[in-house]
């Protein structure tokens, strides 16, 4: 059986242990050997009156059980002198429990100033006047266990009950700062909200419900709390009829708008959603956990934007999606963009037909992050980090779309949408993300730049951006031509790739939209003009290409010829200009393509990689040795930092675990591994990271501490101080892991 928790030669204090809860937990008491001072005034429910009996029967009570108990008949008001019973009667002071209380209930339109000041009074002020006058004792002998009555009225508010709930949530902010204050002297304090058959229930509940809400199923929490191998401190507890909780703070993630730019109660309002939301709720402990993200706002610049566009959000948030495709997807790509019309011409079957001499059109690569959004959008579940407009709002401006060599004929891909750029063009907007995609072994086979026209998004008063033309063609005869009409259905083929818009399907759609028919998907005229340049500069082998830029300047409608001219700058570079024959209007301009001096090979991955491993080789895990080495030298070298810093550092290293001083504060073994006598900022963080705390330049720490990569206690600020360490010259790090390889440095 195991042993029961005993309190023998403890002495406790319960306030209120005339009846009712304190009773219950003075019995308890008495029962495991402590010795109980019985405070009780002996008045009724609303604070009237004053009898010595209850206290006295409980006494007696306790004694019977072979206790040993003293009655006190003092108001909680008089703390003092309820403590200076304990120190007559045994000579000292271990536990308190502060459990008195009355009601004077009324609604807060009819409550007196006597109704409230009582409740205050007995409630919080005597709470506080028996904890002050026990305070002393606690301290001096560096042991002590406090324990806090609140309510759920307290915690949660309830109708007629203005005075009791203020008083009793003030209980619970005493507790807590106590708990901070106490933790150093082993006095630990913690709070409950009981329910409970008592005087102060018994009018708010029916008598059968009151009869299963027994004090004695309240009483164990207070034993356990007020126990000496407890080590729980600044807890709330609910507690009643064998059911027991532990409540928190919690908190949503917040919205910052930086303390750089106005704002006004309209863009709370735009911002409602993300400050309300607890989907993603954190759960602050300490002052310090609340001014974090404080911190944060101050030490970032916002970037300004407005209902549709928040740039803050958009550059601190990423979206990942995912995609396969197969080469049945690359030729049927390759078919919506005008490949192999003739089936006899070889050098285009290979685009379409997978079991000859297969290959994927290297525009190809703009389409599986492209499909994977669409998709997702089709749900109506895509919201770009930061973009709060709709698709009905955007037209594609310009692609980029660069290959890191030959695709593959099929692959498993991840899509990183990071944003870029904004431009304010005052009504409207133009937004740019770039997108990496990697395959299912980590590497990158793709990346694409974005950029998005987005109709009455602008305003914000940012940056408008570059004006003038880029890739301009020369003023000479373009070194090639490719002259090749669509098709009439030619969007219809081409919305199979995935771009579902009914404006390329739908004449309705179409005309609703100013359009007398649907038009051309940008990127399938974006994919004619990438396989005109392979064509005609490359062979048609498209192995070597390696990007291709546009800007989409106007609508093609199936049907229409499309002429493109390039001219070539380099052996590796070329100008490209696309137009519709029929209208001579210029579709795709400002217009370039790369090409690579060597085709690509690719990495062979082994059979059995693990498919979410990389190739990337890493680094050399940091040798704290190697860190602390070169810092005890540079702190030897510069004692004018003792000065400067005067803070003492306590780093605890996790994977693998290790702890280390830094005391630039006593000066005394400035540098060694152990633990702090007395430390003024705590540091926690994986080892691999401490190179980076102690070099890099604080903007980077900062981005670990918010991050949550790194957990500062105790003085949070001086963290920053670290910073006079940035200086060291990287290469002593080597220096001193070499002297450690060769047996110098244990």
């Amino acid at each position: 059986m195991t042993e029961q928790l005993r309190f023998d030669n403890k002495v406790v204090i319960i306030t209120g242990a005339g009846a009712g809860l304190g009773r219950q937990h003075a019995l308890m008491f008495g029962a495991r050997g402590a010795k109980v001072v019985v405070n009780d005034l002996g008045g009724d429910i609303a604070g009237g009156g004053k009898s010595s009996a209850a206290a006295d029967a409980v006494v007696e009570e306790i004694k019977a059980l072979g206790g040993d108990a003293i009655a006190n008949y003092d108001s909680v008001e008089d703390g003092a002198k309820i403590v200076q019973t304990a120190l007559d009667a045994f000579g000292t002071v271990d536990i308190l429990v502060n459990n008195a209380g009355i009601l004077r209930d009324a609604s807060f339109a009819k409550m007196t100033d006597a109704d409230w000041d009582l409740i205050v009074r007995v409630h919080l002020n005597g709470t506080k006047a028996v904890t002050h006058a026990a305070w002393p004792i606690l301290r001096e002998k560096a042991y002590g266990r406090i324990v806090m009555t609140t309510s759920a009225a307290g915690i949660y508010g309830n109708f007629g009950q203005a005075n009791y709930s203020a008083a009793k949530l003030g209980i619970y902010g005493l507790a807590n700062t106590l708990a901070e204050e106490g933790r150093a002297k082993n006095i630990l304090v913690n709070t409950i909200a009981p329910i409970a058959a008592s005087r102060l229930t018994e009018t708010a509940f029916p008598e059968e419900f009151l009869a299963n809400l027994k004090p004695e199923a309240v009483s164990p929490l207070v034993g356990w709390l007020a126990h000496e191998s407890c080590t729980e401190t600044k807890g709330l507890f609910e507690v009643g009829a064998g059911y027991i909780s532990k409540l928190r703070w919690e908190r949503t993630r917040g919205y910052s708008f930086g303390t750089d730019r106005a704002f006004t109660p309209d863009d709370i309002a735009r911002q409602w959603n993300k400050i309300s939301d607890f989907a993603d709720a954190e759960h602050p402990v300490t002052v310090n956990d609340t001014f974090t993200a404080v911190m944060q706002a101050v030490n970032t610049k916002t970037l300004g934007g407005n209902e549709f566009i928040d740039l803050d959000v958009a550059m601190r948030e990423e979206l990942v999606l995912e995609s396969a495709y197969d080469e049945r997807d690359l030729a049927i790509y390759a078919l919506g963009v005008g490949a192999a019309r003739d089936p006899m011409d070889d050098d285009e079957r290979k685009f379409v037909y997978e079991l000859g001499d297969f290959h994927a059109l290297p525009t190809w690569g703009v389409m599986p992050q492209s499909n994977a959004m669409l998709a997702l959008a089709k749900d109506g579940g895509l919201k770009l980090p930061g973009m709060s407009y709709g698709f009905d709002r955007v037209l594609h401006g310009e692609q980029y779309t660069e290959v890191r060599g030959p695709l593959p004929k099929s692959a498993k891909l991840k899509h990183i949408f990071k944003f870029k750029q904004a431009y304010d063009k005052d009504p409207h907007a133009v937004v740019v993300f770039g997108v990496s995609t990697v395959d299912e072994h980590g590497e990158e086979i793709v990346y694409n730049e974005m950029t998005s026209f987005v109709r009455g998004a602008g305003g914000w008063g940012g940056e408008r951006g570059p004006s003038a033309d880029i890739n301009v063609p020369p003023a000479r005869e373009p070194d090639a031509i490719v002259e090749e009409a669509t098709d009439a259905n030619q969007t219809l083929l081409y919305r199979l790739s995935g771009d579902w818009n009914p404006l390329h399907a739908d004449p309705a759609f179409a005309k609703a939209f100013g359009y007398d028919k649907p038009i051309l998907h940008g990127l399938c005229t974006f994919g004619h003009v990438g396989r005109h340049v392979v064509k005609a500069m490359l062979g048609n082998d498209p192995r070597k290409f390696k990007s291709i830029k546009v800007r989409f300047a106007e609508p093609v409608f199936p049907g229409e010829t499309l002429v493109t001219k390039m001219w070539k700058e380099a052996d590796n570079r070329v100008i490209v200009e696309t137009s519709v024959k029929e209208r001579g209007k210029v579709v795709i301009k400002n217009a370039v393509v790369e090409f690579y001096d060597e085709i690509p090979v690719r990495k062979p991955k082994a059979a059995s990689e693990d498919a979410n491993a990389t190739a990337a080789v890493q680094p050399d895990k940091v040798i704290p040795q190697d860190v602390f080495a070169v810092i005890a030298d540079h702190v030897a070298g510069h004692p004018e930092l003792a000065a400067k810093v005067d803070t003492a550092f306590q780093f605890k290293l996790n994977n693998p675990e290790s702890h280390w001083v830094l005391d630039l504060k006593t000066g005394a073994d400035a540098v060694r591994e152990g633990i702090a006598d007395k430390a003024d900022c705590t540091i926690e963080l994986d080892a691999d990271l401490l190179h980076t705390v102690v070099t890099a330049p604080l903007a980077d720490v900062q981005k670990l501490f918010f991050g949550g990569q790194m957990k500062v206690g105790g003085d949070v600020m001086a963290s920053n101080k670290l910073s006079e360490l940035s200086v060291i010259d990287p290469d002593q790090y080597d220096k001193a892991k070499a002297r450690r390889l060769a047996g110098n440095v244990t």
